[in-house]
C-alpha cells in the first residue's frame, strides 16, 4: 500500500513508500505499497550469512546516528518558525512562493529524517532505541501538519482570481502550480482557519481504530497451537496460517482453517465495534467536508472518476465464470473428487524445485526489463550496484519487502527478505519497479510534483512482475516447470484482480450501510462478506463449498482501514498487463508513454497520467483485456497434460 503523509495542507509530499503487501494476506502477490506494513512470507525464511554490498548503506542519508539527532533537532526548530508565515500568503506573489518554499524544503528535511528512523528500525524492531527514533520522526510530521494547517483556507481567502495571476506573476510558484490548483479544487470541502486546525488534531483520534486494531491482531489474540497429521505441532498465529494453508493433507488444511477462523469468531463483536468506529469516522470526514458519500470523498483526493471504481466492481463480477474455471482446473490439477472448498486454494498446482539466489534475482529480471529501454535499465544497474538494499533475512528485521523512495536528494531504498525461490524473485523485481520509478521521478520532476499516486506506482511495480513472468514462461526448459510458473501467473490474477475487487466492494458496502444509519455490527460484518464470499467464488452453482465459519476473514484484512484503498491493487495489475503485453512485443509507442509516466511523477492526477499512458481505467477494456489473458492462461495450461 502506499500512503502520502498528508501532514501538509499544501499537499506538496513526495513518493513516500512503497511496502508491498501487509501482516495479513490481503493479497497473493506483491502488490500493494504501504507505510512500513509489509507483507508476511508464506514461508519462514531462512537467515543466511551477510554480505556487506546485500546490506543497505545508511551513511547517504545520515553519516551517524548523532548527524540523525542534530537533523532532528533543526528541523523541529524549522517546523515552529513556519507558524510564523500564516497571513503573509496574499500580500504578494512573491510573499507566497517564499512561504511556499519554506514550507516545502521543511517538509522534504522532515521526510528525510523519517526514511533513515524507519530503515533503521525495520533492521531489527527489537531494538528500543530506534522504534524511538521511528516515532519521534512521525511525531515532527504530525507537528508539521498542524503548523501548516492554516494554509489551505489561507490560499482559498485569497482568491482564485488572485492566485492564478500571483501564478503568472512568479516564476518561483511554478512548482507548487498543481498543488495551488489542486487547493483551488479543494474549496466547496476546505473549512475555516479554526475548523481546519481543530480537523487537524482529530487526526489521532480517527486513526484510533486502526491502531487498536493492529495492536490487537498482532499482539493480542492468543493463537492456539494444532497438531498436524504428521505429528507436528505448530503455533497457529497469522504466520502460521499463511505457511500451514499451503499443507499438501486436505485434513490438515481444513484443520487449519477451522481452528484459525474459530479464533478470530470469538471476537467477532469486538472487532465488529472497532470496523464499526472506523467506518462512522469516515462518514463523518465526508459529512464534515461536504461529500456526498464516502467513496466520492476518498477518491476526490486524487481526483480520481468514480466510474472506475465502478466500473471495475461491474467489469470482476461480469467475469466471474473465468474466476469458477480457474477453481474447476485447480480441483482438477489437486486431484479432488468430492467438493471443492475455499481451504483448496492456497496449496501450488505444480511444485518446482528451483533455487533463485539474489545474483540470479538480479540477472533474470535485468534480461526480462530488457524491452523496457537503456534509459530503464541504467537507472536498474544504478540501482543493483550501489547498496540501496536490505536483502537477507535477519533476526529482528521486518519480514516482508518494501521499497522507500522519498529522500529525494539521496536515492530509493528496498527491504526485501530474499529466500532464494522464484517468489523472492518476483519480488525482487516488484520492488525494483518502485524503486526506478522513483529514481525516474525525482530526476525529471522537482521535489514538489515527484511524488506519484498508488494508483500510478503499483502499475510500475507489477509492470516488472509480468515481464518476467512472461519470460520464464516462455524459457521453460520442461512442462512441469512451464506449469509451475503458468500457475503462478494464474493464481496472481486471483489474488490481486478478483480478491481485491471483492474487498473492495465489501468496503463499499459497509461504507453504504454506514450512510444509511446502520450500525455494523460484528456479526452484520460477517453476514456481508459471506454473501460476497459465496458469489465471487460460485457456492451455489457448485463450484466452492463455502462455510459460514469463513466469513469471519473480513477481520483478518487490515486493508478496510486504509479508506477505499485496495481497489487499486486490481486496477494496477489490469493496467500493468495491457502495457506489458504491448511492450513485450516491442511496442516501443506504448515503451516510450510508460516510461513518461513514471517521469511525470505526480505532476497531474492519476488517472490522467494512465489514460496519456494509453490505458483508461474508466472503461471496460483494460479489464476485460487481463480477463483474457487469464482465460489464455488456462488454455496453456489444459494444453499440456493433452500432449503428454
Amino acid at each position: 500500500m502506499k500512503t502520502k503523509l498528508k501532514v501538509l495542507s499544501l499537499v506538496i509530499s513526495a513518493a513516500l513508500l512503497n511496502a508491498c503487501g501487509t501482516t495479513s494476506d490481503a493479497s497473493a502477490t506483491k502488490v500493494g505499497s504501504s507505510a512500513p506494513q509489509a507483507k508476511a512470507e508464506s514461508t519462514q525464511p531462512k537467515v543466511k550469512p551477510v554480505d556487506e554490498k546485500y546490506i543497505w548503506d545508511l551513511t547517504d542519508l545520515y553519516p551517524s546516528a548523532q548527524a540523525w539527532q542534530d537533523a532532528h533537532t533543526t528541523t523541529k526548530q524549522a517546523v515552529e518558525k513556519l507558524k510564523d508565515l500564516q497571513g503573509t500568503l496574499g500580500k504578494s506573489a512573491q510573499s507566497l512562493a517564499a512561504a511556499s518554499e519554506q514550507i516545502s524544503s521543511v517538509y522534504k528535511d522532515a521526510v528525510r529524517l523519517l526514511v533513515y528512523a524507519t530503515l533503521k528500525a525495520d533492521e531489527n524492531l527489537k531494538i528500543a532505541e530506534n522504534e524511538e527514533r521511528r516515532q519521534l520522526a512521525k511525531a515532527l510530521l504530525s507537528d508539521l501538519g498542524s503548523a501548516v494547517s492554516w494554509y489551505n483556507p489561507e490560499v482559498l481567502a485569497i482568491g482564485e482570481t488572485k492566485i492564478r495571476r500571483y501564478l503568472k506573476q512568479e516564476p518561483k510558484l511554478a512548482v507548487h502550480k498543481h498543488a495551488l490548483e489542486n487547493i483551488l479544487r479543494n474549496a466547496p470541502h476546505t473549512l475555516s482557519e479554526e475548523v481546519e486546525a481543530v480537523l487537524a488534531k482529530t487526526s489521532k483520534l480517527t486513526s484510533a481504530p486502526n491502531s487498536i486494531y493492529s495492536v490487537f491482531a498482532n499482539a493480542n489474540i492468543p493463537w492456539p497451537e494444532i497438531t498436524l497429521s504428521t505429528g507436528e505441532t505448530q503455533l497457529l498465529n497469522q504466520a502460521g496460517y499463511s505457511k500451514l494453508r499451503q499443507a499438501p493433507s486436505r485434513e490438515d488444511r481444513q484443520k487449519v482453517f477451522d481452528t484459525f477462523w474459530g479464533k478470530w469468531k470469538e471476537y467477532e463483536a469486538t472487532l465488529g465495534g472497532v470496523l464499526n468506529t472506523h467506518v462512522q469516522g469516515l462518514v463523518f470526514k465526508t459529512q464534515v467536508r461536504n461529500h456526498d458519500t464516502s467513496v466520492s470523498r476518498a477518491l476526490f483526493d486524487d481526483a480520481m472518476p468514480e466510474t472506475v471504481y465502478r466500473t471495475l466492481i461491474k467489469e470482476v463480477n461480469d467475469a466471474l465464470p473465468t474466476l469458477h474455471r480457474y477453481f474447476k482446473l485447480r480441483k482438477q490439477m489437486l486431484n479432488i473428487e468430492d467438493d471443492l472448498r475455499y481451504f483448496d486454494i492456497y496449496p501450488p498446482l505444480v511444485q518446482l524445485d528451483k533455487t533463485y539466489s539474489i545474483e540470479d534475482s538480479i540477472a533474470i529480471t535485468r534480461r526480462a526489463l530488457l524491452p523496457l529501454g537503456q534509459e530503464y535499465l541504467d537507472a536498474y544497474d544504478k540501482g543493483v550496484e550501489g547498496r540501496w538494499m536490505h536483502v537477507y533475512p535477519q533476526e529482528g528485521k521486518r519480514s516482508g519487502a518494501y521499497m522507500f523512495g522519498a529522500a529525494y536528494d539521496v536515492h530509493p531504498y528496498v527491504l526485501l527478505n530474499h529466500n532464494d525461490d522464484y517468489n523472492s524473485a518476483s519480488t525482487f523485481a516488484h520492488e525494483y519497479g518502485h524503486a526506478v520509478h522513483s529514481v525516474l521521478s525525482n530526476k525529471t520532476q522537482p521535489w514538489e510534483t515527484a511524488d506519484y499516486a498508488t494508483f500510478i506506482a503499483e502499475t510500475a511495480s507489477i509492470m516488472n512482475e509480468m515481464l518476467l513472468e512472461d519470460m520464464v514462461i516462455k524459457e521453460a526448459k520442461t512442462d512441469q516447470e512451464k506449469l509451475y510458473y503458468l500457475g503462478i501467473g494464474l493464481e496472481a490474477l486471483r489474488g490481486t484482480f478478483f480478491r481485491q475487487t471483492m474487498f473492495a466492494e465489501f468496503e463499499l458496502k459497509i461504507n453504504d450501510a454506514a450512510e444509511a444509519g446502520e450500525i455494523l455490527t460484528g456479526a452484520k460484518l460477517s453476514e456481508i462478506y459471506l454473501d460476497l464470499l459465496k458469489r465471487y467464488h460460485g457456492h451455489d452453482q457448485g463450484v466452492m463449498k463455502i462455510d459460514e465459519a469463513y466469513a469471519m476473514e473480513w477481520a483478518y484484512i487490515p486493508h478496510f482501514y486504509y479508506d477505499f484503498y485496495v481497489f487499486q491493487y486490481a486496477t494496477s495489475i489490469a493496467a500493468a498487463a495491457g502495457l506489458a503485453e504491448k511492450i513485450g512485443k516491442g511496442d516501443t509507442q506504448a515503451r516510450d508513454a510508460f516510461i513518461n509516466m513514471l517521469k511525470a511523477g505526480g505532476s497531474d492526477y492519476p488517472y490522467n497520467l494512465m489514460k496519456q499512458a494509453g490505458v483508461d481505467m474508466a472503461t471496460a477494456a483494460p479489464y476485460r483485456a487481463l480477463v483474457t489473458r487469464m482465460n489464455n492462461i488456462m488454455d496453456k495450461m489444459e494444453a499440456i497434460p493433452a500432449k503428454q
